[in-house]
C-alpha cells in the first residue's frame, strides 16, 4: 500500500482532538487553582471535624459550591507540620461555616467554573465535524477521477488532448518506408503553413484525411509526425472516448470538440481508431447502437454540415475501412484516403536504418539482408525484431548485435519462443523426416520459394519448422506457384507415408492440411484456376456484422457446390501424388539429410541445397535470398 501523508494527518489529527476533549472533560470540574492548592492526600469529613474540634485546622478553601474543600491543618503524625488535604463535603452541612467563624479559622469560597458546559458542547460537535471533514476529502478525491461525482456536469465535455504546438518528438524524417503516404500528408502540412500557395489557384484545403492500413504500418506515427511538422494547434482523441453509456453524451462531446477546434483554427483534429464510432448505421440483427449512431450523425454534421468548419483538418486512422459508414467516406468529409500498407524491400531497409540508429550492430550485420529476409513485416514488426535482437544480445552478454541474434529474433517474432530441444528418439526422427519432406519437395520444385532453414528446435506449438523465403515481393501469384506451394505443404505428410507407411502417419500435418485446403478452395472459387472456368463463386471478404444479408441465398447451387468440392479434391490429390513421387525418387538424399539434421538440429538453406545438388539437379530459382 502506498504511504500517504494526507491519510496519516486525516486520521491522526481527529484522534488528537478527541483525546484533548476527553482530557478537558476529565478536568473540567476541577478547582480553578488546582495547580496552586493541590492536595496530596484525601481526608474524610469525620476526621476533618475532629481536626476542627482539636484546633488543628489553620485554613479552609471551598470549591464547587461548598462540595469540595482544600484544608490546611497541623498533622501530629509528622511532627506537627502543616499539610494539605482534600475533603469531600456533604451536601447539607450548614453548621460548618458557623464552626469556622466560631473557631476564627481563615476560610474562602471560590466560585464554580462555568466552562464545563462549553467543553461539553465542543465535545458534542467533534463527531459531526470529523464526519463532514472526511466526506469533504472523499468527494474532493473522487471528483478528480474520470466519471466521478465532481464531473457529473462534465459528461458532455470533450476529452481530447490539446497542444498549442504539439511537440511529439517525431518528424517526417523519422518515418520511413511509406513515401507515398508521407508525400500526401506533407501536402496537408503545407496547406496549413502556406495556404496562399493553394488558394491563389483556387484550391481549397481538404477537410479530412483517412489513414487506412493494417495494424503496425505507422498510421499513428504519421499523425505524430504531422503534429510535429505543422506547428499548429493539435487535438488528439480516440474514437472510443466519444461513446458513453448515456445516450447523447457522445454527440455532446463531438460538438464540444469542434467548438474548441473552431476557436483555435487553423488546427488539426486526430481521431485514432475511428471505426469505434464510425461504423455503418442500422447494421446487424435488431438495428444499430442508438448512442453510437447519434455520435456518428453529429460527427457527420460537424465535418460537412450547414455551418462548416473552415480551417479544421480532421485526420483519422483505422485498420477496418470496410466497417465505416458510406456517408463518412464521401468527398467533403474525408476527401482523401491514404493507404499505409506494409513496406516493400526498400521501405523495410529504410525502416531498419531508422530503428538501428541507437543499436550497436556488428559490422557483419547487413540490414539489406534482413530486409530481404522479412517480407510482409510491418514497421512495428521490424522495430520489435531489432528490439528482440538487442534483448538477446544483452542476455548473452555480447557487446554488439550479431547475425545469430538477428536470426533468432526473426524466428521468435514469427514462430514464438524457443522450446526445449527434443531428445534423440523415434519421435525426433519422425519429425525430422516430416520437415525434410517439406524442404526437399520445395527445393526440387522450380516454382516454389527457396528454403531458408530447417530446424528441429521447437517454437510455439510447432515441434519443428521449415522456413521458406520468397525471392521477391509477390503482388501476383501464378497457378504453378500455388500448386507448388500446395505440393510443398504436403511434403511432410508424403515423407511420413513413404518412409513409415500409411499406418504410421501422424497428426503433425494437421496445420498443413488446413492451409492446403484453403489454397485449393481459393483456386477454385476465387481465382478461376479449375475446370469450372473463370468464375468467382465466393465473395472476397466475409460479413462485417452478424446478421447483415442474413437471408441472402447462396451464390451457387448445390450442384456447383459438389463440383467445387470435387475440384478441390482433384487439386490436392494431384499435388499429394507429386510430393510422394519426389520422396520415393530421392530416398537416399532424404536419409542422409535426416541423419545430419538429427545431429545438428538446424540446417541452413545454402547447405541444404549443396547436399541435394550432390544427388540430383536442383532447379535454378530466379534469385536466392542472402543468408543471414
Amino acid at each position: 500500500m502506498k504511504f500517504s501523508w494526507r491519510v496519516l494527518v486525516l486520521w491522526t489529527l481527529p484522534a488528537l482532538v478527541i483525546g484533548f476533549f476527553f482530557w478537558q472533560g476529565a478536568f473540567a470540574n476541577a478547582p480553578a487553582d488546582m495547580g496552586k492548592n493541590a492536595a496530596n492526600t484525601r481526608m474524610t469529613y469525620g476526621r476533618f471535624l475532629e481536626y476542627l474540634d482539636a484546633d488543628r485546622v489553620t485554613s479552609v478553601d471551598l470549591y464547587e459550591g461548598g462540595r469540595t474543600a482544600i484544608v490546611e491543618a497541623i498533622d501530629p503524625d509528622i511532627e506537627n507540620r502543616i499539610q494539605r488535604w482534600r475533603v469531600d463535603l456533604p451536601i447539607s452541612a450548614p453548621e460548618l461555616i458557623s464552626k469556622l467563624k466560631e473557631k476564627q479559622i481563615s476560610f474562602d469560597a471560590h466560585p464554580m467554573r462555568n466552562d464545563g458546559a462549553i467543553w461539553g458542547l465542543l465535545g458534542n460537535l467533534v463527531f459531526p465535524i470529523l464526519l463532514i471533514t472526511g466526506l469533504f476529502f472523499l468527494f474532493r478525491r473522487s471528483s478528480n477521477l474520470p466519471g466521478g461525482p465532481g464531473q457529473a456536469m462534465n459528461f458532455g465535455k470533450s476529452r481530447a488532448r490539446f497542444q498549442m504546438e504539439a511537440k511529439t518528438g517525431v518528424k517526417f524524417d523519422d518515418v520511413a518506408g511509406i513515401e507515398e503516404a508521407k508525400e500526401e500528408l506533407q501536402e496537408v502540412v503545407t496547406f496549413l503553413k502556406q495556404p496562399e500557395r493553394f488558394t491563389a489557384v483556387g484550391a481549397r484545403i481538404p477537410k479530412g484525411v483517412l489513414l487506412v492500413g493494417p495494424p503496425g504500418t505507422g498510421k499513428t506515427l504519421l499523425a505524430k509526425a504531422i503534429a510535429g511538422e505543422a506547428g499548429v494547434p493539435f487535438f488528439s482523441i480516440s474514437g472510443s472516448e466519444f461513446v458513453e453509456m448515456f445516450v447523447g453524451v457522445g454527440a455532446s462531446r463531438v460538438r464540444d470538440l469542434f467548438k474548441k477546434a473552431k476557436d483555435n483554427a487553423p488546427c488539426i483534429i486526430f481521431i485514432d481508431e475511428i471505426d469505434a464510432v464510425g461504423r455503418q448505421r442500422g447494421a446487424g440483427i435488431g438495428g444499430g447502437n442508438d448512442e453510437r449512431e447519434q455520435t456518428l450523425n453529429q460527427l457527420l454534421t460537424e465535418m460537412d454540415g450547414f455551418e462548416g468548419n473552415t480551417g479544421i483538418i480532421i485526420i483519422a486512422a483505422t485498420n477496418r475501412p470496410d466497417v465505416l459508414d458510406a456517408a463518412l467516406l464521401r468527398p467533403g468529409r474525408f476527401d482523401r484516403q491514404v493507404t499505409v500498407d506494409a513496406p516493400d524491400v526498400k521501405g523495410r531497409l529504410e525502416i531498419l536504418q531508422v530503428h538501428a540508429r541507437n543499436k550497436k550492430l556488428d559490422p557483419t550485420v547487413s540490414l539489406e539482408a534482413i530486409s530481404r529476409r522479412t517480407p510482409g513485416f510491418t514497421g512495428a514488426d521490424l522495430a520489435n525484431l531489432l528490439n528482440e535482437a538487442a534483448i538477446l544480445t544483452a542476455r548473452r552478454r555480447k557487446e554488439a548485435i550479431t547475425l545469430r541474434e538477428i536470426d533468432d529474433a526473426v524466428d521468435r517474432v514469427v514462430a514464438g519462443m524457443e522450446g526445449t530441444p527434443l531428445v534423440d528418439s523415434k519421435s525426433k526422427r519422425l519429425i525430422a523426416y516430416h520437415e525434410i519432406g517439406h524442404a526437399l519437395v520445395g527445393t526440387l520444385l522450380k516454382d516454389h520459394d527457396p528454403v531458408q532453414k530447417v530446424t528441429l528446435i521447437p517454437r510455439g506449438q510447432a515441434q519443428g519448422l521449415t522456413w521458406f523465403t520468397p525471392n521477391e515481393e509477390q503482388g501476383l501469384i501464378s497457378r504453378s506457384q500455388l500448386k507448388a506451394r500446395i505440393t510443398g505443404a504436403l511434403g511432410g505428410r508424403a515423407a511420413e507415408e513413404v518412409i513409415f507407411g500409411s499406418a504410421e502417419v501422424t497428426t503433425g500435418a494437421g496445420g498443413d492440411l488446413q492451409q492446403v485446403t484453403g489454397m485449393a478452395r481459393q483456386m477454385v472459387t476465387r481465382f478461376g484456376m479449375s475446370d469450372l472456368g473463370p468464375l468467382s463463386l465466393e465473395s472476397q471478404q466475409g460479413e462485417v456484422f452478424l446478421g447483415r444479408d442474413w437471408t441472402t441465398r447462396s451464390e451457387y447451387s448445390e450442384a456447383i457446390a459438389s463440383r467445387i468440392d470435387a475440384q478441390v479434391r482433384v487439386i490436392v490429390e494431384e499435388c499429394y501424388e507429386h510430393a510422394k513421387k519426389i520422396m520415393r525418387e530421392h530416398r537416399t538424399v532424404t536419409d542422409r539429410i535426416v541423419d545430419l539434421l538429427v545431429e545438428k538440429e538446424t540446417i541452413d538453406g545454402e547447405e541444404f541445397r549443396q547436399i541435394v545438388a550432390e544427388y540430383t539437379d536442383v532447379p535454378e530459382k530466379q534469385q536466392y535470398v542472402p543468408q543471414l
